[in-house]
């Protein structure tokens, strides 16, 4: 079924946002967020922030880059759409004895003055935004002169990218919605960016998931995270068991542990864009 806006020819964002929001409010993400923290202690590091800083996470799931910067003792505050991702990232701070100022917000519509944080960042969560032109606009507007903006993007070749063009032959994303995955290519970055930027540096970067057995991998994800979980409920048995075997051949080819575990490296670009 197409999703466009009554009157228009355009995507209606709003009914994509809606549906998203069901989708990852679906199973467990922090079961699967957790495992990525590595990718938010990087991501600080290439930004070199620095204590005191103010720093804005914007879709920040379950508060991986969040968590990182307050352990730099800056000053952030974590945005997104669910709030259960935000009391799970609160509850993380908590437990650190951390300070994280939990907001609930849409990354398409910020409810931040102009030049209101020092970097703007975004772990795997910005991309997923429908109107992909409206929330790089909104990174940017936030963003200081001066300060940085900080993502980790999938890429569309790499583990993550390729698994999500499986699930789309099995659930085809509604009409006119460009793939998140085009956050993770430089083309995408240099076009929405590149003109209010003083600088953008990319680099290519691996994460690495790990888990006891493919099949483990997959029980997992079909029962937490929730773009899989979804993409299984909406099939039948025949189509749950086909898309269940492309997914297990993805794997098969990536894997690069030999003893029965499951290590898949899957590509993603670290970037950092000066303004």
């Amino acid at each position: 079924m197409t999703t466009t806006n009554p009157g228009s020819q355009g995507p209606d964002y709003e009914a994509i946002k809606s549906k998203q929001r069901d989708t990852w409010g679906s199973g467990d993400y922090g079961r699967v967020g957790v495992t990525l923290q590595i990718t938010g202690e990087e991501l600080c590091e290439a930004l070199d922030v620095r204590a005191g800083q103010r720093v804005l996470d914007v879709a920040g799931g379950n508060g991986n880059v969040s968590l990182a910067a307050a352990r730099r003792f800056c000053k952030v505050v974590s945005t997104d759409y669910l709030v259960p991702l935000l009391e799970h990232t609160q509850a993380r701070a908590r437990a650190e004895g951390l300070v994280i100022d939990c907001r609930h917000a849409d990354a398409e519509d910020l409810p931040f003055d102009n030049a209101s944080f020092d970097h703007v960042v975004s772990t795997f969560g910005v991309m997923f935004a429908p109107n992909q032109a409206q929330a790089a606009a909104e990174l940017l507007r936030v963003c200081r002169p001066g300060g940085r903006i900080g993502l980790a993007n999938w890429t569309p070749q790499g583990f993550i990218g390729q698994l999500f063009k499986i699930i789309g032959r099995y659930q085809p994303p509604p009409d006119g919605l460009d793939s998140p995955a085009a956050w993770g290519t430089r083309d995408f970055l240099y076009e929405r960016f590149g003109n209010d930027a003083e600088s953008i540096t990319v680099n290519q970067r691996t994460f690495c998931f790990r888990y006891e057995s493919p099949r483990h991998w997959l029980d997992v994800f079909t029962r937490y995270y929730g773009p899989t979980l979804k993409a299984f409920e909406a099939l039948d048995e025949e189509h749950r068991r086909s898309l269940g075997d492309d997914i297990l051949a993805l794997i098969a080819r990536l894997n690069t542990a030999h003893d029965g575990s499951m290590i898949v490296p899957s590509e993603y670009l670290e970037v950092v864009i000066d303004r």
